[in-house]
């Protein structure tokens, strides 16, 4: 699929890599069939919308940050930059990364299925079970698991807000997560139909596209309300600047046609 035009953040843009690459159609089917998988999903969005009344962290959440991270990483390895994983031979092959970036995507809010509370910790620890059974399926044995295994494990720890990610891989899955913002998807929790600062802000933010610009990773934040500007300083900045793939991302805000530049300061 073409990289040069502005794709825009949905669940859709899973298929779309799926279907070009049959390794990652393979461990996407088998997340999307998974019993436990499923059922973690189900449940983290029983604690987080059903019990906080926070915002969707389930299934639709999981799909649309895969479908954004493997674009994202199109767009840093089109650009030349090396996957940290691969610099490092954790990962053999750029499939060995892809897979590293998928599988972290979807499973890194299983932890909810627990608590909100340290959840990225305990996803990480739910998640060496289910990558110790799915692995295999897809012909990944003995160290190849274990270091795979392991960088799952850590793209998901560091997910979490203060903890800076130390892969590529990691900050590309930490961006992925905030960019699902639009139409009330905001990455801040906020309490459903309670109308409060985090709630106007949140559905503020009409859509998220992403593109290549002067930096590999440009981010378009559409809003209709400067409202939605709460969202980018609380989600995404936190998530951009302990990411350590900073430099390779630019932000802008779309409102009422016009673009203006947000990070980096001019």
């Amino acid at each position: 699929m073409s990289l040069e035009t502005a794709v825009v953040v949905s669940p859709s843009l899973i298929e779309k890599y799926a279907a070009a690459n049959p390794l990652i159609a393979k461990a996407y089917r088998l997340l999307e069939e998974d019993e436990e998988v499923n059922e973690l999903l189900r449940v983290a969005n029983i604690m987080a919308v059903g019990r906080l009344k926070y915002n969707d962290h389930g299934i639709v959440h999981a799909r649309i940050v895969s479908g954004v991270a493997l674009h994202l990483l199109d767009l840093l390895v089109k650009a030349g930059r090396e996957p940290t994983t691969l610099r490092d031979g954790t990962a053999k092959s750029l499939d060995d990364v892809r897979l590293i970036v998928l599988f972290s995507a979807y499973l890194h809010d299983i932890g909810n299925a627990v608590h909100r509370t340290f959840h990225e910790y305990v996803g990480a620890l739910l998640a060496k079970d289910i990558l110790n059974r799915l692995l295999p399926e897809l012909g990944i044995t003995g160290r190849r698991l274990i270091d795979i295994r392991q960088e799952v494990m850590h793209s998901i720890f560091a997910t979490e807000y203060n903890t800076r990610c130390l892969t590529m891989e990691c900050g590309i899955v930490k961006i992925s997560d905030g960019l699902d913002m639009a139409e009330g998807r905001a990455r801040v929790p906020y309490k459903m139909g309670k109308l409060d600062m985090h709630a106007v802000s949140a559905i503020s933010i009409k859509r998220v596209e992403i593109e290549q610009g002067e930096r590999p990773i440009k981010i378009i934040v559409n809003m209709n309300d400067m409202a939605g500007l709460f969202q980018v300083e609380q989600v995404l900045m936190p998530k951009v600047l302990t990411s350590t793939i900073e430099d390779d991302v630019e932000i802008y805000i779309r409102i009422d046609g016009r673009l203006r530049k947000y990070y980096p300061k001019e």
